[in-house]
């Protein structure tokens, strides 16, 4: 899987505009939900005019501090909750293996 790029298309104080370059929708789609829990944020949005034949688009308007900070906490939080993911899944795995082997 290729790294997801960002473009940018529009840049003001308060928002900011990007295209997303090998976007895939399993990270970009939590991306803009965290965004949007953010009190700072006043929305966050993705646009995808084709999924075969285009790039999706975020929009992100902060109502205070910059919109690429409310994207760095937005993965910051990602991050987090995929490494607990990972970490609960190895665990399990574990388990199973070692009570697989118990009965065996």
């Amino acid at each position: 899987m290729n790294e997801m790029e960002f473009k940018l298309i529009s840049k003001e104080k308060d928002e900011i505009e990007m295209e997303v370059i090998n976007a895939d929708r399993t990270l970009l789609i939590p991306l803009v939900e965290e965004m949007n829990k953010d009190d700072k944020v006043e929305y966050a949005i993705y646009h995808f005019e084709h999924p075969y034949l285009s790039n999706p688009t975020i929009k992100i308007k902060v109502k205070e501090g910059k919109p690429q900070a409310a994207i760095k906490r937005a993965a910051k939080k990602l991050e987090r909750v995929y490494e607990e993911l990972y970490e609960c899944y190895t665990r399990a795995i574990k388990a199973a293996q070692s009570k697989s082997q118990e009965s065996a």
